[in-house]
């Protein structure tokens, strides 16, 4: 008998809800969630691919154990007496250091993963931790940080009320929005339009987002600083600085204009290709504009100056009275798991960073974890602290990471490697076992980063479609597990008890001498769940365990969270400053030292016969969506992107050779008026051509990965984020 259930989407950070119809253990289709409270009925193809995902038949459900260099299937006992007979050896005589960890973004959509890695984090004790935040965000998060006090205090357009956004280096109508959770950009997009607002995107490529847009400026790769420098120069030069009822609440202002006065228009247009009177309008509309926003995303982190852009997206809303106002850029106020929201208000201990370094480089922690740039020379350097085993947790750095090929060579010396994955692909291809996760659809999903992040507040819940497979743990279980290895408790542990534990050491954080009290009010939930309620309970909509009766706890969203009740919506975002910062000062940081002294630094340089920049691809998130064949199919989005007068210049045909300073490459060229002249365009996340890799459908096309070209020494120095755009490349015919 047929069924509907409803789902939360997690395959990219727009989180849509889903209507998954079944008929016993088959999928008979998959639809956008009308009555969702959030997405309202939007769909893109990766929410369909749920059912090739769940049905693919490379997707690992057995644990594998590398044995005479092949994958053999085994039990789970089996797996967990590999590792503790391999790992843990290398961890007691090698010291923590010896055991590196890197988490990839799937994590974040999992929360088993994303609340339960870093557990085996603190069990592990390595200083050695590493994810894809340092590929993409890290920038973004510690400006954030620096600025307001906390991590994800990001400030998010208000574009439902928006009249003028200025974008640079964002693709939401392919993303749905990359720390901004906004489904169903385009028609948000249209909906702003029609009502008379304006939108401007900066991009070297006329993006799809560009092309919706009222104006598209053309920016040389790597110039979003000067760019940002120039306008904010304006605002301070014109006497167009008005931060409103901020200005009692930030700190910096003299010093933020002093750092800009070199940055003149007129000086940074060379540098930046757009030229000064453009700049001067841009801030001229800013300024003017009733209600507007600056939103800068992965092509502004992923520069030499990623911290600098990040700084001046928002340093430019505060100077045109936008941060914190409806219509501007607001921050969101999740249900759950968000640290500025709980506390004290309105001030706090701030962030710190390096407060330790790579072995070799010398890069600093960010956010607890070093640039994932650095795991290769780690790993191959010898003397204490060197990584010697690796855990890899959802992570593909052999395809995601620049010097993939480096990376994967690294990994053929380790003396273990444990990966926590539901494929054989290129990078847990060299783990001698692997553990692998649920389908989506046999897993509950609550969203704990994205709320954080999203347009509009909401609180959903979706649990699993099908049971769990017999014999199969729940990933949570599996890392809990791996901790007792790492605590001594052997392999024949009771899970159940350690949940217990774990419950009891939350609580006991800020419950003290409550906590038995707080701990039986949360039966009978068990795991992520038990988490989830805990957090919607102490939240800022929660029920205070029942000092709030009307408040928010598991039971009512999960109650809400259906086919016809699509969760719950919990308003429009509102103003929170004061009480979202947490500075020492509990006031906006507008001018932190380091990013200063890191803006000097910022000049205008020859610009290289081609730069090279990545692209995103509505059906090409993650690395294993090349496998599902919904999302495969139709034509090579893996393509060289060159402008027909650059291919014409250039005499190049079907293919060109691509060569940068540490790498080459062969791609199919496709001419595209969109790219500026001397800028080409790669997408991230190809090359399943390599030994080893088990991803049938993704290995009949392929493409090339261009990580290969880029140099894993390039980095923003302030947050350590990789510089993956605007990378010095010579093309020639192939």
């Amino acid at each position: 008998m047929p069924e509907s259930h409803y789902r939360i989407c997690p395959l990219c950070e727009a989180c849509c809800g889903l209507e998954v119809k079944t008929d016993a253990a088959r999928v008979i289709s998959i639809r956008g969630a009308d009555s969702d409270v959030f997405s309202h009925g939007y769909l893109c193809p990766k929410g369909v691919s749920l059912k090739d995902l769940h049905e693919d038949p490379d997707r690992l459900r057995t644990p594998l154990i590398k044995r005479d260099g092949q994958f053999v299937p085994a039990s789970w006992d089996e797996a967990f007496a590999e590792i503790e007979q391999r790992l843990l050896p290398i961890w007691r005589e090698q010291g923590p250091d010896a055991v590196g960890l890197t988490i990839g973004n799937p994590a974040a959509h999992k929360v088993s993963l994303l609340a339960y890695t870093p557990r085996l984090v603190r069990a592990l004790g390595t200083r050695n931790a590493f994810s894809a935040s340092t590929l993409d965000q890290m920038p973004k998060q510690l400006s954030a940080g620096l600025m307001f006090g906390h991590w994800l205090s990001i400030p998010l357009p208000d574009i439902e009320r928006c009249d003028y956004l200025l974008m640079l280096g964002a693709n939401p109508m392919v993303s749905n929005g990359s720390l901004w959770t906004v489904p169903d950009y385009r028609g948000k997009a249209k909906a702003m339009r029609a009502r008379g607002g304006r939108i401007v995107v900066v991009d070297p490529r006329r993006s799809e987002t560009a092309a919706a847009a009222d104006e598209h400026l053309a920016i040389r790769p790597g110039g979003d600083a000067l760019l940002l420098a120039g306008i904010a120069h304006t605002l301070f030069d014109e006497a167009l600085v008005k931060p409103g009822r901020l200005a009692e609440h930030v700190n910096g202002l003299d010093e933020a204009r002093a750092a800009l006065a070199g940055f003149a228009p007129e000086v940074t247009a060379g540098g930046c290709g757009i030229p000064a009177d453009t700049q001067r309008r841009i801030a001229r509309e800013l300024a003017a504009a009733p209600r507007a926003a600056v939103y800068g995303r992965i092509g502004t982190c992923t520069t030499r100056f990623g911290t600098v852009n990040s700084w001046l997206v928002d340093l430019i809303n505060v100077l045109t009275g936008n941060l914190d106002r409806e219509g501007g850029a607001m921050f969101a106020k999740a249900a759950a798991f968000a640290s500025n929201t709980q506390g004290r208000s309105g001030s706090g201990k701030g962030i710190r960073t390096g407060r330790r370094r790579s072995r070799v480089s010398g890069a600093p922690e960010v956010f607890g974890e070093l640039p994932i740039t650095v795991m290769a020379e780690e790993m191959e350097t010898p003397g204490e602290g060197q990584i010697k085993a690796l855990i890899t947790v959802a992570s593909n750095p052999v395809l995601s990471a620049p010097n993939g090929p480096r990376i994967a060579r690294a990994m053929e010396g380790l003396d273990f490697m444990l990966s926590l994955d539901i494929y054989v692909n290129e990078t847990s291809r060299h783990a001698d076992v692997i553990l692998p996760g649920l389908s989506p659809l046999e897993d509950l999903h609550f969203d704990v980063a994205f709320p954080q992040l999203s347009h509009r507040n909401h609180a959903r819940f979706s649990g699993p479609v099908f049971g769990l497979p017999a014999g199969t743990p729940q990933e949570w279980q599996t890392i809990l597990r791996l901790c007792a290895l790492l605590e001594g408790r052997g392999l024949d542990v009771d899970v159940a008890r350690l949940d217990d534990e774990a419950i009891e050491a939350d609580v006991r954080r800020f419950a003290g001498d409550d906590t038995p009290a707080i701990v039986a009010a949360l039966q009978p939930w068990r795991g992520p769940e038990r988490l989830i309620d805990l957090q919607l309970r102490v939240g800022p909509y929660g029920d205070q365990f029942g000092r709030k009766p009307e408040g928010l706890n598991l039971a009512k969203v999960k109650a809400a969270s259906t086919v016809e009740g699509g969760g719950i919506d919990l308003g429009a975002l509102t103003p929170r400053i004061p009480e979202v910062l947490r500075t020492p000062s509990g006031r906006i940081e507008l001018a932190p030292p380091a990013v200063l002294a890191d803006l000097a630094l910022v000049k205008t340089e020859a610009a290289p016969a081609f730069s090279l920049i990545g692209r995103r691809d509505v059906r090409s998130g993650n690395s294993w969506m090349h496998n599902l064949p919904i999302l495969a199919k139709g034509p090579d989005r893996c393509t060289l992107l060159v402008h027909p007068e650059d291919a014409e210049h250039l005499g190049l045909a079907e293919f060109a050779r691509v060569k940068s300073a540490v790498g080459e490459l062969v791609a199919r060229v496709e001419r595209s008026a969109d790219m500026s002249r001397g800028v080409v365009s790669l997408p991230h996340g190809w090359g399943h051509d390599l030994d080893g890799v088990l991803l049938g459908v993704a290995r009949e096309r392929p493409g090339v990965n261009m990580n290969a070209l880029l140099d894993d020494a390039a980095r923003d120095p302030l947050s350590g984020n990789a510089v993956l755009s605007g990378v010095a490349v010579d093309i020639t015919p192939a």
